[in-house]
């Protein structure tokens, strides 16, 4: 019973710590907004991004002529992806055609 008491009296320091320096940060420096992430970026664009990741990593463990062809091919997919939703965003927002 005696730990439990200690651990509770550590948790409930810790919480008042993080408490106060959270206060004084926020008063001091302000709220800082987070960062929206971009509108275009989907779950397809996440599955081609993962997929890229994934085959680097294949590349990185066994770096032989056919998986580098399948990295540029899945980069160049991945790349040519995410260009024609940021397109597509742009022009429906907008109306206006990007080159």
């Amino acid at each position: 019973m005696e730990n439990l008491s200690e651990n509770e009296g550590i948790n409930c320091a810790w919480e008042n710590i993080k408490e106060n320096i959270t206060t004084s940060v926020k008063e001091s420096l302000g709220l800082c907004e987070l960062k929206q992430h971009e509108p275009w970026l989907d779950g397809e664009c996440l599955l081609f991004l993962n997929q890229k990741k994934q085959v680097k990593m294949q590349w990185v463990q066994d770096p032989n002529q056919s998986i580098v062809d399948n990295v540029n091919n899945v980069r160049f997919e991945a790349s040519r992806h995410l260009r024609n939703k940021k397109k597509e965003l742009h022009q429906n927002t907008t109306g206006v055609c990007m080159k």
